[in-house]
């Protein structure tokens, strides 16, 4: 078979482009320096591996018989001869030579930094206490200057026989010699430092692959002394995904990664799933809102900090090369997440694993049920509050702005519930977490912090109706004219409104139709229209007796007061001025397919009307008169006193 491909290894950086390109289909010849190097990478039908050591000659040899299309140098960074020597080979032979870098790691200020083995011996002799060596068997010779060899240092090696041999004849066996194979954790490393009472722990800096960092993270938790020998040489080359994008692209690499969309929890890494950390560790690219992504990234992974769900999957349709793709999202992905859209985008195939939700996990600090909670969330999106905690006993939202309980409680206290019990958490899970409880009118001035939730506990909730019918002596009435209950409840049940209606209500009068309409529409608006300043300060009184904050009052006159507001999906006209026809006209073009009912009292308003609904040439019209009559108590007897009839008109173009 030829090879398109020769990949120096020996690295966790090798390992991957190997099975990059093989698992690509692309013919890889991957060489390893030993036998123990050759085991952690498997041979396939398409990636065969030459275990042993190459002198420059073998490696024309070899590249002159494969005739690659490339050559990827992803040594060790310490091995600076064999680089020399790959990259010989590739200029006498012609041959494209690529080298492939580590990334090195950031500066740690506490620690010594030294150019070479022989100046870490140097530094350490001037030292008293115990050293943990992680540098190698190679380097273990030259340590051999430091007094007390054989006491003060434990040598960190492979656990193979030569290895242990070679030690053992510079002096270094028993309890001093551990030998194991990593990758090592902060934890364990801490462990061993403990364990070994070490002041000094030697290493190079082998990049985040390596286990740089967590050496230095377990040398800062044991108060130990980081002695890191610099790398041999300043190289120009690429990174790991670099390179998998280069050969994506030079050998038109088209593959699917394995896509996870991963609920996070709250932020912090103590909320997230034995699950989602696993996932974590095989994913090479992280995707998020950049707070989602720097709490649950790790060292080797690449960030692209995105949370417009078109954007991400376009990234990951143009980047080929990443194999494992993460996409952090806050809380559970099925808790008003943006998983919906990324599942749409990304095909049946993507892999969902849940997170804990914010409710559940604020619920359970605050100490209250959520089973019989109304959940919400008014975060960057419209949401009725004020209506839901009117009628419910108990409603968890996430808010979303540093101001949102301060709001929350004003408008309780202006609706008449400030005695409403706000429970309020902030930054959930994180180091600054703060959960309390207080009465509405405590909290009106608060200042707070955008990432936050609440819990609204209203004992006097009262619960709202099935259907629509308040009766009229519980609105508040003044001279101006009200619908009546039951023309009400006629014209309210034609319009068949939804939760989330916006509605006109023009002529709105005392706001009985208005206030009906926003109850029964409780996450949708209603805009009532009314010229007369008397009847608008009625219905403001209405608006906050029922809270209905998601009615708006304008004050003006149809149609022109109507031309600034949003499309309608539904209106009622109880009132037009003799404007009917104009009214008729705008609606219909805010919205084709509006539905419509008209009151009608007077037998020319019934003409007006007909004739409109005939010239504009609604499909679904109906008429019905409505005669009501209610008893009246004339001493013991009762009676029947009617009410005017009334025309109720409704019309809409079919969709």
């Amino acid at each position: 078979m030829m090879y398109k491909a020769i990949v120096f290894a020996g690295t966790t950086e090798g390992y991957a482009l190997c099975r990059f390109l093989a698992g690509s289909q692309v013919p890889v010849y991957a060489c390893v320096a030993t036998e123990y190097g050759s085991r952690s990478v498997e041979e396939s039908p398409c990636l065969k591996v030459h275990a042993d050591r190459l002198s420059v000659a073998e490696m024309e040899e070899l590249f002159t018989k494969i005739q690659p299309e490339i050559v990827l140098d992803a040594t060790h960074p310490y091995a600076a001869e064999v680089t020399e020597n790959i990259r010989t080979a590739c200029e006498r032979t012609k041959k494209s030579y690529q080298r492939v870098l580590r990334e090195e790691s950031s500066h740690q200020e506490e620690a010594v930094y030294v150019d070479s083995p022989e100046a870490a011996a140097e530094y350490l002799k001037g030292t008293e206490g115990n050293i943990l060596l992680t540098t190698g068997s190679k380097e273990l010779g030259k340590f051999t200057a430091v007094p007390g060899l054989k006491e003060r240092i434990f040598a960190r090696v492979l656990s193979l026989p030569s290895v242990m041999s070679a030690c053992a004849e510079l002096g270094m066996e028993g309890k001093h010699l551990i030998g194991m194979q990593g990758p090592f954790s902060a934890e364990l490393n801490a462990a061993m430092l403990r364990q070994y009472d070490c002041r000094y722990l030697v290493t190079k800096d082998s990049g985040r692959a390596g286990g740089f960092l967590e050496k230095a993270e377990a040398a800062l938790a044991c108060h130990v002394k980081l002695v890191i020998i610099g790398r041999p040489l300043k190289e120009e080359g690429i990174s790991l995904a670099e390179c998998k994008a280069m050969l994506a692209e030079k050998f038109h690499i088209v593959r699917k990664p394995h896509i996870t969309l991963l609920g996070i929890g709250m932020g912090s890494r103590e909320t997230l799933t034995i699950q989602g950390q696993k996932t974590l560790e095989k994913a090479d690219l992280v995707i998020g809102a950049r707070r989602m992504a720097d709490s649950v990234k790790l060292p080797h992974h690449q960030v692209f900090y995105e949370y417009r769900s078109e954007s991400i999957a376009e990234y990951i349709e143009t980047h080929p090369e990443f194999e494992h793709v993460v996409i952090a999202l806050s809380g559970d992905v099925g808790f008003f997440s943006g998983a919906k859209r990324l599942l749409e985008l990304l095909g049946e195939e993507t892999e969902v694993i849940c997170g804990i939700s914010s409710v559940a996990y604020f619920m359970a600090k605050a100490g209250l049920s959520w089973d019989d909670a109304k959940i919400v969330s008014a975060h960057g999106r419209s949401c009725n509050l004020m209506s839901l905690i009117r009628h419910h006993r108990k409603v968890f939202s996430i808010l979303g702005t540093a101001d949102g309980v301060a709001k929350l409680a004003a408008k309780l206290e202006e609706y008449g519930m400030g005695e409403v019990i706000l429970h309020v958490g902030e930054n959930l899970s994180y180091k600054n977490e703060k959960i309390f409880s207080a009465p509405a009118r405590e909290l009106t001035d608060y200042k707070g912090d955008a990432l936050s939730v609440v819990c609204a506990l209203h004992e006097q909730a009262v619960p709202m109706p099935a259907t629509h019918g308040i009766t009229d002596e519980e609105f508040i009435r003044g001279k101006a004219p009200m619908t009546k209950e039951e023309v009400r409840t006629v014209s309210l049940s034609k319009l068949k409104l939804t939760e989330e209606s916006v509605c006109y209500d023009v002529g709105a009068g005392t706001g009985s139709v208005s206030v009906e309409m926003a109850l029964r529409a409780h996450q949708g608006m209603v805009y009532a229209i009314e010229k007369k300043e008397e009847a608008a300060m009625l219905l403001l009184e209405n608006k906050k007796k029922f809270a209905a904050d998601n009615l708006e009052i304008i004050r003006g006159t149809a149609p022109e007061a109507l031309e600034e507001l949003p499309a309608p999906t539904h209106a009622f006209i109880g009132g037009s001025s003799g404007n009917l026809r104009e009214i008729l006209q705008v609606l219909l073009k805010k919205n084709e397919n509006v539905r419509i009912v008209i009151n009608c009292i007077t037998l020319e308003t019934i003409s007006e009307a007909l004739a409109a609904v005939r010239e504009f040439a609604f499909e679904e019209t109906e008429v019905v008169q409505l005669c009501a009559s209610r008893a009246k108590e004339l001493g013991r007897y009762h009676l029947m006193m009617g009410e005017n009839p009334i025309y109720i008109i409704t019309c809409q173009k079919k969709k």
